[in-house]
């Protein structure tokens, strides 16, 4: 290829050029990621295939348990799945976004997606939004061919993939509810609320997250109650937060760089002035992006001052915001958001390849291999033995993933462990057995023994001694320390 050649291509190909290089970016930071607790908490779900789960539907744990079979059980086949699945959503964004933007815009669109910061965190860590993301943009690019191109049976497999996104998470709901705000406010598309596709859509989404409510039916609905209760509670009190509401904003700007989060703030007002004081809305196309927006993204932001909102919970508004956001961004403006987005990724980087910053969290993808290594050595000398943690799923579910036999939560000692209470373990097979309890220092400051043994453990045990902490060293450095008891005569009721 001649110089000349080369130079076309690139000036042509110049958005393809960006993407490709974010991703084999990613790609190449993969074999250096360590676990992630949230990583070996899903992969323990596609190890017990259920119907669904107790905190999210499974999609995640059945495309890690697919991944998994296929290429073999390592941390890298972990994230070389969810970048895949990533890695689909950006090519659907690509097809759906080519339905409302010229080609220029479509490139800006393109390259918008591919340099944020969220795109990194779903390439590189398994949560249920990886498989969200992907059905809800397949579920956009369905439902716009069968409104916009009159390809009815389009209805049925947008049916389909709305099915498979509230599979993925519960927030998927958000989709029929656009769907109908959608035609509900579109003056030209209204009649389609009288259309036997439409009500055979809705039906169809219902039919396929019929395993989600039988598993919760078959539960006592458990996990609609889990994702609803305690939220709803902590709403209906409505206590003012300024600091939930600046948290959000910080959290936003990050997974989407300043630039379009700050675009996004400015269409939004721009459209809600104009159908507020002008009673306007804008055309249909444009009104079908709002109604999968506007919902997840300014109604999550208007809970922030009385609610912590999730990071991740707007990120499905992210798919057609980014598209408006193509419609109004400059070329000086792209040139700030990549300059952003190259500077946080080698940032990124760094802290993966080197570690530079501890992070004082047990969100973090360091030290669990070598914590249970550890644990190994200490089991050997300890004979008829259990291991359990007491923290949600984070420890356990690490361990559980490095080590070849069982590690328990903490329903060995009465508390909630939210999955852990479904897999079908029968704690009174262990009554009599010794146990090491693992507890992580998360505040790590020095070496030294708890020295208080936690009062639960007492309930459940005939013994409990405190044995020296185990010190994780990364990169030459103590970063990480989790204390350890040794517990003897386990009496599931004491």
């Amino acid at each position: 290829m001649s110089l000349e050649t080369t130079t076309i291509f690139i000036r042509n190909n110049k958005a393809l050029l960006w993407v490709l290089g974010f991703q084999v970016f990613r790609l190449a930071l993969l074999p250096f990621m360590g676990l992630m607790p949230q990583d070996a908490y899903y992969y323990l779900y596609g190890q017990n295939l259920s119907l669904s789960y107790f905190d999210h539907p499974g999609m995640i744990g059945y495309l890690l348990r697919f991944f998994t079979d296929v290429f073999g059980t390592s941390v890298f086949v972990v994230k070389f799945a969810d970048f895949c699945i990533t890695s689909l959503t950006i090519l659907s964004f690509y097809t759906l976004a080519s339905y409302f933007l010229s080609k220029q815009k479509l490139q800006q669109a393109i390259v918008l997606v591919a340099s944020t910061i969220f795109i990194s965190i779903l390439s590189f860590n398994s949560t249920p939004d990886v498989p969200l993301l992907l059905f809800w943009t397949l579920s956009l690019i369905c439902l716009y061919k069968a409104i916009f191109e009159d390809k009815k049976w389009f209805f049925v497999l947008g049916g389909i993939a709305m099915g498979l996104a509230f599979n993925s998470k519960y927030t998927a709901i958000l989709l029929q509810f656009g769907l109908l705000s959608f035609l509900i406010f579109s003056h030209k598309y209204r009649k389609l609320l009288l259309s036997p596709w439409l009500w055979c859509s809705l039906l169809i989404s219902v039919a396929v997250t019929f395993p989600v409510w039988y598993w919760n039916y078959q539960h006592d609905f458990a996990s609609f109650v889990f994702q609803s209760s305690e939220r709803t509670s902590s709403i209906s009190e409505f206590k003012i937060s300024p600091k939930n509401f600046f948290g959000a904003v910080g959290h936003q700007m990050f997974l989407l760089l300043p630039v379009l989060f700050l675009v996004f703030i400015t269409f939004t007002y721009k459209y809600a002035k104009r159908a507020l004081l002008k009673f306007k809305l804008p055309n249909p196309k444009t009104l079908f992006l709002l109604a999968f927006f506007v919902p997840t993204f300014v109604g999550f932001f208007i809970l922030t001052p009385i609610y912590w909102v999730k990071l991740n919970w707007m990120m499905p508004s992210y798919i057609s915001g980014i598209i408006i956001a193509g419609m109004f961004i400059t070329k000086r403006l792209l040139k700030i958001q990549l300059i952003f987005s190259i500077a946080f990724h080698l940032l990124f980087s760094l802290q993966i390849l080197f570690y530079l910053v501890p992070i004082k969290s047990d969100d973090t993808w360091v030290g669990w291999k070598e914590l249970a290594l550890k644990i190994k050595n200490l089991k050997e000398k300890q004979a008829n033995t259990f291991v359990f943690s007491d923290d949600n799923y984070k420890t356990s579910a690490c361990l559980n993933f490095f080590m070849n036999e069982k590690v328990y939560a903490q329903n060995i000692i009465g508390l909630p462990a939210l999955h852990f209470d479904y897999l079908g373990d029968n704690l009174e097979t262990l009554q009599g057995q010794h146990a090491l309890f693992i507890d992580s220092d998360k505040r790590f400051k020095n070496n030294d023994k708890r020295g208080v043994i936690p009062p639960l453990l007492s309930n459940y045990f005939k013994n409990i001694r405190e044995l020296v902490p185990i010190i994780i060293k990364i990169n030459g450095k103590e970063s990480r320390k989790f204390w350890v008891f040794y517990c003897t005569d386990y009496q599931t009721k004491k």
